[in-house]
């Protein structure tokens, strides 16, 4: 064997063996990591979980190139911040609601509920074939965000009171937790709506400082532990008949990805928004038989010249929405909104 030669293949043994080294450095350096901030406590069954599995779907879909760590409200960043730290670029990804950001614009909460609005499924046609999704593009741009429909609790409760409600005078001057347009609502009902976090709802009412809240339904209620501090559960949820969340993607990130990418977040958020909805179903009927039969909590039925007042209050609320902006106007006239009653919730079986 020639120098020559030795020389050429320690030098092509060498190489190999770099290359057989570099390799998972290579592998890590082209994996994406990201952060994905959330208004919820963590794992909470219903928004909690959307928020967990569409981090799982992502990084399973895209071969382990794509991860997201999940934090829950407070690790990171407040519940009701999370708008701002996507937008700022403080974290890539967001799990929140709409209806959180109607203080900054006040046509957000149509794309979670409004009052007397849409039921999931109308929802979900209204954003992905009726135009729903580039309003809401172009609402949220000004944010540096752009949104995707991320799960849904489905059709809500009324909410949990400490006390039973006789009549529409009944609410003057009750402290309720509610958030978006119905909060509006409630207040022009003569009760004083109160924004918390979810995390803080428990804390509210042992303080006294709550009289009544509502959440989503049965599903995620049970497990903040309401019942323990609100006996009676009232339907129809009026104010929420639609719990649409949403996945928020830093604008300045979405528009660095590759199309494979996007597809891959895409279909992650598509598939939780389907499944999400099809859980809480199962989860809130189960939970509300629970809520029911073991715990002692008492359904009712809110009163009809309750109902009647806040229909009304519901309309005119949605009009001034509408005269606020040139898009609020387009978002609420591309919507039906009927100011029907809701389904009543879930029911015991």
């Amino acid at each position: 064997m020639t120098g020559g030669s030795l020389s050429r293949r320690r030098i092509l043994a060498g190489s190999l063996a770099v290359g057989t080294l570099a390799a998972p450095a290579i592998a890590r350096a082209q994996e994406l990591r990201w952060r994905m901030v959330t208004s919820w406590p963590k794992r909470l069954p219903g928004p909690g979980m959307s928020a967990e599995r569409i981090a799982e779907r992502v990084g399973a879909l895209s071969g382990g190139k794509l991860q997201i760590s999940v934090h829950a409200a407070g690790e990171l960043v407040p519940a009701l911040e999370v708008l701002d730290a996507v937008g700022s670029g403080v974290a890539e990804f967001g799990h929140t609601a709409s209806f959180y950001w109607q203080g900054k614009q006040p046509a957000s909460a149509f794309f979670t509920t409004v009052p007397f609005g849409m039921t999931p499924a109308e929802h979900t046609a209204w954003i992905n074939a009726g135009g729903g999704q580039a309003l809401w593009d172009e609402l949220y741009q000004p944010f540096g965000v752009k949104p995707f429909m991320a799960g849904n609790t489905g059709i809500c409760m009324g909410g949990w009171f400490r006390s039973e409600i006789a009549s529409a005078a009944a609410l003057k001057g009750m402290k309720i937790r509610s958030l978006g347009l119905g909060g509006e609502v409630y207040r022009r009902l003569g009760a004083v709506p109160l924004t918390t976090s979810p995390g803080e709802i428990i804390t509210g009412l042992q303080s006294g400082l709550v009289d009544g809240a509502e959440f989503v339904g049965p599903g995620s209620d049970i497990a903040l532990g309401l019942y323990r501090l609100a006996n009676f559960y009232y339907t129809p949820g009026f104010n929420k008949p639609n719990g649409t969340g949403e996945c928020l993607v830093s604008l300045k990130l979405w528009n660095s990805l590759d199309a494979q990418q996007k597809a891959i977040i895409s279909h992650a958020c598509a598939a939780e928004a389907a499944y999400a909805l099809d859980e809480m179903e199962r989860l809130n009927v189960e939970a509300l038989n629970t809520l029911v039969e073991r715990n002692g909590v008492k359904l009712r039925t809110f009163p009809s010249d309750m109902i009647e007042a806040a229909r009304g209050h519901a309309r005119d609320v949605i009009g001034e929405i509408a005269a606020k902006s040139d898009v609020a106007k387009r978002i609420v006239d591309s919507t039906p909104h009927s100011g029907r009653v809701p389904a009543a919730g879930p029911t015991c079986r």
